[in-house]
Formats: C-alpha cells, sequence, structure tokens
C-alpha cells in the first residue's frame, strides 16, 4: 500500500474528472472452492486498490463528487474471526491510513445509494466481472442483474483509464519488483530445459519462486512444447529433446502490480537451424517494436512495422512470397503471426481490461483494424510517456490454421503452402518484454531476461558465465 496522500489525491483526481454523481467501488468477495470456508487465494479488485488500498475482502468505497468526500463501507471483526484470523485493525483505523473519514457498515450502504438515487443524482459504476459484485449492484440500484452493464458509467470509465494509463514513479517502482522476480523466474526455466522433465515441473517451480517473492502469478502460466497453441496452460508432457518450449509467465509484487515475459527455449540447450532462423526473426521484430515505440507514436503502427519484420523474414526463408507491404495490409502474415503486438501492464497484467478493452487501447483517433490477427491487437492508441506496454512478437505453425487457409487459398498470392507444411510440427516462438514509455522514448522494465539465442543455450546448458 501507498502513503494515503496518494489514495486522497488520485480520489480527489477523480472526482475532478467525473464532475458529479455518486462513484460505486465495490472491492471483491472471498470465493469458495468447494464450500464456503475453503476460499481460492484472495485478490482485491484492482479498481479498489487503486482509489483505497485496502488489500481486505469485504469492503466498498464510495466516492461523492458532490459533496466532495469519500466513505468506506466494511464491518468491524467480532470475536469469532478474531479467534480464526487474530486481532484486526478496525475499519476506521484502516480508513485512516488511505485519508478516508467516514466509514460505516455494510449495512448502511444501501441507504446511502438509495438517498442518492432518490434526489436524481447520477449514479457511476464500471462493469462488474464477478457475480457477486453483479447481483450486488443489482440489489443497489434496483436494476435486473443481467442488464447492469448496460446501465455502466463511461464517464468514469474514461476518467479512470486516463489516470491508470500513465504509471507514477511508485508503480514504476512496483512494476520493477514484479520484473525481478519474473527474471528469476525465466532463468530457473532456462536452466530446468532438459529431455525428461515434465513441463509441470517447471511450471510449478517458477510458481513457487513468484509465490515466496511476491503474491503469485500475474496470471496461469502458460509453459509448453506446443507452443503453436498460444494460450496452452497443459504442463502434462515430459521435455523431449530438440523441441522448442514457450514460457510466458509473470510475477504480482506484494504490491499487486504485473510483470509478464515470454521466452522460448531449446530443450537440451540447442537451437536447430531451422529453429534459429525463425527465432531470429521475432528477435527482429521485438527489437523493431521496442525501436519504435515512443510518446506520439501509435501502437497500431508499431505492430504493423513489427508484422513486416516477420512478413520479410519468412519471405527470405521462401514461407511468404510477393510484396511485403502488400501481404501485411492483406493480413497474410497473420497465418504466422495472429495476435496482437502487445497491451497494457499495471495492476492488470492486461490492464483495466475489465473495463472493455476497446475503452483501454483505443480511442476517437485510433480504432481496431477488423482483419483476422490484428483485430486481436488489444493496444493501439497513441503511445505517452508513462505508458507500460508488452511487446510480444511470434511465429506459429498451426496446423488447423494452415490447412484451412491453404483449402480456402486465403492470401495464396503471398504464402507458399508446399513449404508451410514442411514446417507442421514445429510449434511457436514468442518474445516478450515490458516496457515504459519515456519522455523521448522506451525503456526495459527490470533487467532484460537472456533473450540472445547463444545465450540461452548456453543457460540451457548449464555453461552461462
Amino acid at each position: 500500500m501507498f502513503n494515503k496522500e496518494t489514495y486522497i489525491q488520485r480520489r480527489a483526481t477523480l472526482r475532478s474528472k467525473v464532475g458529479s454523481g455518486l462513484i460505486l467501488i465495490p472491492g471483491n468477495q472471498e470465493s469458495p472452492m468447494n464450500y464456503p470456508q475453503n476460499t481460492y487465494h484472495f485478490r482485491q479488485d484492482s479498481t479498489f486498490l487503486y482509489f483505497f488500498g485496502l488489500d481486505l475482502p469485504g469492503m466498498f468505497g464510495v466516492i461523492d463528487v458532490d459533496n466532495n468526500h469519500d466513505l468506506l463501507y466494511a464491518n468491524d471483526v467480532d470475536i469469532e474471526d478474531i479467534i480464526w484470523m487474530g486481532p484486526q485493525k478496525s475499519i476506521a483505523e484502516q480508513a485512516f491510513a488511505i485519508g478516508v473519514d467516514v466509514t460505516a457498515p455494510l449495512e448502511k450502504l444501501a441507504q446511502t445509494v438509495e438517498r442518492a438515487i432518490k434526489a436524481g443524482r447520477r449514479i457511476h459504476f464500471t462493469p462488474p466481472y464477478r457475480a457477486e459484485n453483479q447481483f450486488l449492484l443489482s440489489d443497489l440500484l434496483g436494476i435486473k442483474a443481467f442488464k447492469i452493464k448496460q446501465y455502466v458509467s463511461l464517464a468514469l470509465i474514461q476518467a479512470i483509464v486516463s489516470m491508470r494509463s500513465v504509471k507514477d514513479a511508485e508503480e514504476i517502482t512496483e512494476i520493477e519488483r514484479a520484473c525481478a522476480i519474473g527474471y528469476e523466474m525465466h532463468v530457473t526455466a532456462m536452466k530446468m530445459a532438459k529431455p525428461g522433465i515434465m513441463e509441470q515441473q517447471i511450471a510449478g517451480a517458477i510458481e513457487g519462486i513468484a509465490l515466496s517473492k511476491g503474491t503469485g502469478t500475474s496470471f496461469p502460466t502458460i509453459l509448453t512444447q506446443n507452443g503453436e497453441t498460444l494460450h496452452n496452460h497443459n504442463h502434462s508432457f515430459a521435455l523431449e529433446a530438440g523441441r522448442l518450449m514457450i514460457v510466458d509467465a509473470g510475477a504480482e509484487s506484494n504490491g499487486h502490480y504485473a510483470s509478464d515475459f515470454t521466452r522460448t527455449i531449446p530443450v537440451g540447450g540447442k537451437f536447430s537451424q531451422q529453429q534459429k532462423d525463425i527465432y531470429n526473426i521475432v528477435l527482429a521484430a521485438n527489437d523493431k517494436g521496442f525501436s519504435l515505440s515512443k510518446p506520439g507514436v501509435t501502437y497500431q503502427s508499431v505492430h504493423l512495422q513489427a508484422a513486416r519484420v516477420i512478413a520479410s523474414g519468412l519471405k527470405e526463408l521462401g514461407l511468404m512470397k510477393g510484396d511485403v507491404d502488400e501481404a501485411v495490409a492483406c493480413g497474410a502474415h497473420a497465418l504466422f503471426f495472429p495476435h496482437g503486438l502487445g497491451h497494457m501492464m499495471g495492476l492488470d497484467v492486461h490492464d483495466m481490461e475489465d473495463y472493455g478493452q476497446i475503452h483501454v487501447g483505443y480511442d476517437h483517433e485510433v480504432r481496431p483494424i477488423d482483419q483476422f490477427g490484428t483485430a486481436y491487437l488489444r493496444m493501439g492508441r497513441r503511445l505517452e510517456p508513462g505508458f507500460v506496454i508488452t511487446n510480444e512478437p511470434g511465429i506459429y505453425f498451426i496446423p488447423a490454421l494452415v490447412e484451412k487457409w491453404e483449402k480456402e487459398q486465403i492470401n495464396a498470392q503471398f504464402i507458399n503452402y508446399d513449404k508451410v507444411r514442411s514446417y507442421l510440427g514445429f510449434g511457436g516462438i514468442r518474445l516478450e518484454d515490458d516496457i515504459l514509455i519515456t519522455d523521448n522514448g522506451a525503456r526495459l522494465l527490470g533487467n532484460r531476461v537472456p533473450i540472445d539465442p547463444a545465450e540461452v543455450e548456453a543457460i540451457v546448458a548449464g555453461i552461462e558465465s
């Protein structure tokens, strides 16, 4: 948790941006695994963390714009809670730590909202992503639960996005803590990438690092030799010599800020020439994306430049043909690169995605491109100092996609399908870094996880310097 002035200033800024009304910011509740008292690891709502900072279940924040004050609704613990949890600070004490003077039990929340509605005041809230908060808002507002998302406040979403998009120094420090944990996770995975080791062993080892130094992973770990499946969470195979293992994993700091790195590792410690050829194209696209990222540039344009690097490299290998710019304009590269270059990152690994990605990654100026592959670009808008984004190009050989495109002769003027078929079984390669947009360019966050192919080989082989 940051100092109280941080939260006081954030709420004051939000009030000034929204202008009027009552802002509802529900915290999260415990989520049971299989019976009420056996819960998943608690994760507080990121919006609540950003404005109220308290990392406990059963809290609800209210920002009263018209009357210029903030309220925290929560219940103090009783003796039965203390038996199991130990002594706890009172709600008033916790509220004082974040600069909130007005507290009340949760049962009083409904009265506050009811009075505001009767007075004709605007009620602001963001889209709930958990069912319990959807039903809570339904009860408070008298709106059927399935219609709640029709009443979310666009003004509130836009105000919060404008604030959370630009990270301050405290937030960058937290992200770099998460990056330091991520670095250790990925180097450990490289050292363990030996034939016969189970994917599950490596996934468990690196998730243990995330838990021992932070609050755990920032998203479910992707670790697989079958890297042609972009989000492959199956860790059930033994590593085989000569195959590639993709590790897409990140940590969450104790302050709940995320890191998100991806590396592709040769099992046993040696890339084949074919693997190295594809790897170097992806690395060149990654480097290109980083070099172009700076204030004033749209990330959509950076994505398309990275796609041109990929198409050009694949053309040199004989997998693609024709004019590179025309091929990218037609989306031919998406057979191999069917996702976006990156996304916002912060308190969420896909930062603020619960508000609706169209509001986070795009704006009135930059809109999504409705084309297979490029349509998956989550972050397209113009970059500003303080943005934290991922840079993650990749090349994949997806048998079902290749079969579909060849059968339908999609972009056949740009793709040598005979040659592409010889790469089926290759898997995939993705290389991802986290970057901060600065006043005149960008910088990598944290120490760069080893990415040079020779260095990666040396680490896997156990001969790194």
